[in-house]
């Protein structure tokens, strides 16, 4: 069941999906409207899911799920990953390669390999005040005050 993203508690898991480009305008709208339908029909052994989700920056995709009304199965996450997947050759961008590094440059949100940013931070182009994306929190509360985070603050520091 689509719940807002909002009304979902802290405790609700969440799975960030970071792209390799942003959305156009016209594909926000379409990748609202399959998000809009896909969670709407996702279930767990035949019970609604209460997830909603959030397109932070047009850049990123953040599904959470309020477990506890009904948690995640094994089925249902491949489900989710096969969506995923299929966003991923319909726009064709990359959503699921945690190999690399969001991290923001002003506004700007950019997008390198974990081994181009190793570079950079070693060449002190991104320092640990660099904002970066942190995107193995696990929970909303998490999402919220912990994913925009300074290099510093994150996993990202083995490399500053």
């Amino acid at each position: 069941m689509l719940v807002e993203f909002e009304k979902l508690p802290e405790s609700s898991r969440v799975w960030i999906y970071q792209a390799s480009r942003s959305f156009s305008e016209a594909e926000l709208i379409e990748l609202r409207s399959e998000l809009d339908s896909f969670l709407q029909e996702w279930t767990a052994h035949g019970n609604d899911l209460n997830a909603g989700y959030e397109i932070p920056y047009n850049r990123f995709i953040v599904i959470a799920l309020d477990q506890s009304v009904a948690g995640a199965t094994g089925c249902s996450i491949d489900s989710s990953v096969r969506f995923i997947q299929a966003l991923e050759a319909k726009y064709n961008i990359d959503l699921l390669d945690k190999m690399n590094v969001s991290y923001k440059q002003g506004e700007f949100v950019a997008y390198k390999t974990l081994i181009d940013f190793r570079k950079m931070a070693k060449n002190k182009s991104v320092s640990k005040n660099t904002i970066v994306f942190n995107n193995l929190v696990i929970n909303k509360g998490e999402y919220q005050n912990n994913w925009e985070v300074p290099a510093s603050e994150s996993w990202h520091a083995s490399f500053m």
